[in-house]
C-alpha cells in the first residue's frame, strides 16, 4: 500500500468534521472545565455557585437574609430578600428575558462592569448558568416590584418563557431550586454536613447577614433547622474552631480594615488568628466569601504582615534570634482565617481554589501591618509569649535543617537507634522479631527470656500516644511514637519505606487485662493509620500471654482465659494433688520461664497475626475511626448500637 493510500484511509476530515457547541452544550460536554469534575467536591460546588449570588447580594447592602434548604429528593432551594434578577426582556436579546439570558448564557452576568457590584464572587458569568445546564430541573421565581415571576429549565433548556405568577406585595428576592444531573454525577449526593458547615462559613464572613438552614434529610448528625448570624464576624468563627485548646496568648488577633477609609479603595479585609500549639495549625481564606484553599496572594499579604511585625517587635524587645522568625514558624500551630473583599479579583479557574490578584497582597500587608505592631505594642504579655513561641519554632526549624545537611554531607548513613531498645545480635533482616513490651519490669523478664540473636526488645513506658486523636506535630514530638519508629528504621506516613524495616515480626505484647487491650489498641490504630503497609505485607503480630497459670506437682500448664482455665480444670492436669491457680495481673509478674514457655519461644507460643479485611477496608478504616477518633459521641454511639451483644462485661 503506498503512503498516500495510509494517509486517506480513515474517515474524511473536512468542514464537516468540526463541531460547534451552541447554547450550555459545552458545559454539559465539558462539565471538569466549568466546575472542576462531576465528583462529590463539583457536586457541592454547585451550591456554592448559587449562594455566592446570594451573597454578593448581601453584600451590596441589598439583602439581609439567605435560606439554604436541602429537600428530600436531594434538590436544593436557596432564597434571598435581594433585588431579585430582572426579568424584562434584555436589550440585546427583546424576544427573551433577562433572566432566560443571565441562566441559560454563558458570560452573562451584572458583574463585570463594576456597577451593580463594588465586590462580589461572581466575575466570570458562569456561575449560574453552569448550574442550569447540569441540573435536569431548575426553577427561578423572582419577586421584584411586587410581582412574582418564575421559569423552569431542564438541562439548561427552557421549559417556557418567564411568565408572571401573581402579586407578590410582602416578598422580594431571588429563589432558586436546582436538582443535579444524574447523568453528570452519578450516585453523588449532597451531604447535610457539608452543605450546614457551607451555610454557616458564610454568615461568619458577612456579619449583616442572617443565613437559614433547613433539611429534610436527616442524616443523625446535622440539625434539620438552624440559624446563623454572627456579629463578631471571624473573631467569633475562630473562637468555636478553637475552643477548648490551649493557646499561646490568652486572646486571638483579630481586626477588620476598610480599604475606603485606607486607601480610598473600594473592599476590605479581616482576619483572626491564634496559635494553638496541641493541634494542628490551619488557614481558611476567602475573597469575596468564596472560599480559597489553595491560599493565593491574599494569604501572602497576611503572613508578611505578621512576619515583619513580630520580628521588628523582637528587635525592639533585643532578642536578635526573631530575626530568625519565616512565615513556616508563623504558621506552625496558626489557626488563622482570612477574608478579602475586593474589586475585581483574579482567580485561579472557575472553582476559584486560589486568588491571583497582585496588588491583593501589597493591601492586605499594609492594612494589616499597622495592627500588628499595635497589638504587640499593647499587649507585651501576650507579645513575649508568641515572641518566645516562635523563636522556639525557628531554632527548631533550623536544627532539622542543621540535620538534613549533616546526613547528606555523611558517606555513610548511621542509624540512631532508642536507647530503651535491646537489640538482637542477628544482621539480616530475615528470622528476627522485635516485641513491643508493656512496662520495664516486663521487659526485665522479657530480656532473660529472649533469644539474643534473633529477638529484640523495646519496653514502653504508660500508654502510646493515640494518634488519630493529635495533631500530626505532636507524633515526632512523642517519646514513645519516635522510639518505635527509630527501632523500626521506616519512617512513618507519607515517609514509610517498608524495604527499611529493621524486623521480620513486629509483636506487641501487653497484660491480658483492660489496660493491656487498650494499649494494644492504640499500638494498632498508629500502625493502621502510620504503617499500613507493614501490616499488608504480614509483620505485625499480637502475643497472647496467658492469664492463669495451673500448677499439680512438677506439671505446669496455662490458660488463656476463664473459659480455657475451667475447661483445664474440668478435665485434670493428668497429675495427683490439688490443683494451684495463680493469676497473672500483668506480664511484669511472670518470670522468665513462664514468659519464655507461654509468649516467646516459637515452638509453644500463640501468636495473632494483624490483617485488614481485603473485602471490606474502607469499613475497617471507619470503625478505627469511629473508636479512635476524635468524636466520643461516635464511640459512644458504637457503644449503644452494640451493648445488646455483651455477654460478660469484666471491670
Amino acid at each position: 500500500m503506498a503512503a498516500d493510500d495510509l494517509l486517506s484511509s480513515g474517515p474524511e476530515y473536512g468542514a464537516h468534521s468540526i463541531e460547534v457547541l451552541e447554547g450550555l452544550e459545552p458545559v454539559r460536554k465539558r462539565p471538569g472545565m466549568y466546575i472542576g469534575g462531576t465528583d462529590e467536591r463539583a457536586l457541592h460546588h454547585m451550591v456554592a455557585e448559587i449562594l455566592d449570588n446570594a451573597m454578593d447580594e448581601a453584600v451590596a447592602g441589598h439583602a439581609t437574609r439567605i435560606e439554604v434548604e436541602l429537600g428530600a429528593d436531594h434538590s436544593v432551594t436557596i432564597r434571598d430578600n435581594g433585588r431579585g434578577i430582572p426579568v424584562e426582556p434584555h436589550p440585546k436579546f427583546p424576544d427573551r428575558s433577562a433572566l432566560e439570558v443571565i441562566l441559560c448564557t454563558l458570560h452573562a452576568g451584572g458583574k463585570f462592569s463594576g456597577d451593580s457590584y463594588a465586590t462580589s464572587g461572581g466575575l466570570h458569568g458562569v456561575g449560574a448558568s453552569v448550574v442550569n445546564a447540569l441540573s435536569d430541573h431548575m426553577r427561578v421565581e423572582v419577586a421584584r416590584n411586587r410581582e412574582l415571576w418564575a421559569q423552569e429549565f431542564s438541562r439548561g433548556v427552557p421549559q417556557g418563557p418567564a411568565h408572571k405568577v401573581g402579586p407578590a406585595p410582602n416578598r422580594r428576592g431571588t429563589s432558586v431550586t436546582f436538582h443535579a444531573d444524574a447523568d453528570i454525577f452519578g450516585t453523588h449526593r449532597f451531604r447535610p454536613a457539608r452543605l450546614l458547615r457551607m451555610a454557616r462559613s458564610k454568615a461568619y464572613l458577612f456579619s449583616g447577614v442572617e443565613i437559614r438552614w433547613k433539611s429534610a434529610i436527616d442524616d443523625g448528625e446535622t440539625p434539620l433547622e438552624a440559624s446563623f448570624r454572627f456579629p463578631g464576624g471571624l473573631a467569633d468563627y475562630l473562637a468555636e474552631r478553637i475552643a477548648g485548646t490551649a493557646a499561646v496568648t490568652e486572646r486571638p488577633f483579630a481586626g477588620k480594615v476598610s480599604f475606603t477609609e485606607k486607601f480610598n479603595l473600594p473592599g476590605s479585609v479581616e482576619w483572626a488568628i491564634g496559635w494553638a500549639p496541641a493541634r494542628d495549625g490551619f488557614v481558611q481564606s476567602y475573597c469575596n466569601t468564596v472560599p480559597t484553599p489553595e491560599g493565593g496572594t491574599h494569604e501572602a499579604g497576611f503572613w508578611a504582615a505578621l512576619v515583619k511585625g513580630i520580628r521588628a517587635y523582637g528587635d525592639l524587645a533585643g532578642n536578635r534570634k526573631a530575626a530568625q522568625i519565616t512565615r513556616e514558624d508563623m504558621a506552625a500551630g496558626g489557626c488563622a482565617l482570612v477574608s478579602l473583599f475586593i474589586r475585581e479579583p483574579e482567580f485561579v479557574g472557575q472553582t476559584k481554589d486560589r486568588l491571583a490578584t497582585a496588588d491583593a497582597a501589597r493591601l492586605v500587608e499594609n492594612a494589616v501591618r499597622d495592627h500588628v505592631d499595635n497589638w504587640l505594642a499593647g499587649d507585651t504579655k501576650a507579645a513575649g509569649a508568641l515572641l518566645d513561641y516562635l523563636v522556639l519554632r525557628a531554632e527548631e526549624r533550623l536544627r532539622r535543617r542543621a540535620d538534613k545537611e549533616t546526613a547528606r554531607k555523611s558517606a555513610t548513613r548511621r542509624l540512631r537507634l532508642p536507647g530503651k531498645l535491646v537489640d538482637c545480635t542477628a544482621s539480616a533482616r530475615a528470622g528476627t522479631e522485635l516485641f513491643i513490651v508493656e512496662g520495664d519490669s516486663a521487659g526485665g523478664s522479657a530480656k532473660m527470656a529472649r533469644d539474643r540473636v534473633t529477638q529484640a526488645l523495646l519496653p514502653l513506658r504508660g500508654k502510646v500516644l493515640n494518634v488519630l486523636g493529635a495533631a500530626s506535630g505532636k507524633l515526632g514530638q512523642n517519646a514513645e511514637i519516635s522510639d518505635i519508629c527509630q527501632a523500626l528504621g521506616t519512617g512513618m506516613g507519607s515517609k514509610f519505606r517498608l524495604d527499611e524495616l529493621r524486623y521480620d515480626r513486629i509483636i506487641i505484647m501487653t497484660d491480658a487485662d483492660v489496660d493491656g487491650a487498650h494499649i494494644a489498641a492504640l499500638l494498632m490504630t498508629f500502625f493502621f493509620s502510620q504503617m499500613r503497609p507493614l501490616i499488608d505485607a504480614g509483620h505485625l503480630y499480637l502475643a497472647c500471654p496467658p492469664l492463669y497459670r495451673l500448677t499439680q506437682g512438677a506439671q505446669r500448664v496455662y490458660a488463656l482465659d476463664d473459659a480455657e482455665k475451667d475447661r483445664l480444670m474440668a478435665a485434670g492436669l493428668g497429675g495427683k494433688g490439688r490443683i494451684d491457680v495463680s493469676r497473672f495481673k500483668g506480664l511484669g509478674e511472670m518470670d522468665a520461664k513462664d514468659l519464655k514457655d507461654t509468649t516467646m519461644n516459637p515452638a509453644t507460643r500463640r501468636l495473632i497475626r494483624v490483617t485488614v479485611d481485603d473485602d471490606s477496608p474502607g469499613e475497617t478504616g471507619d470503625l478505627v475511626e469511629r473508636l479512635m477518633g476524635k468524636k466520643p459521641e461516635m464511640r459512644f454511639r458504637y457503644i449503644q448500637d452494640n451493648a445488646r451483644f455483651v455477654d460478660e462485661l469484666d471491670v
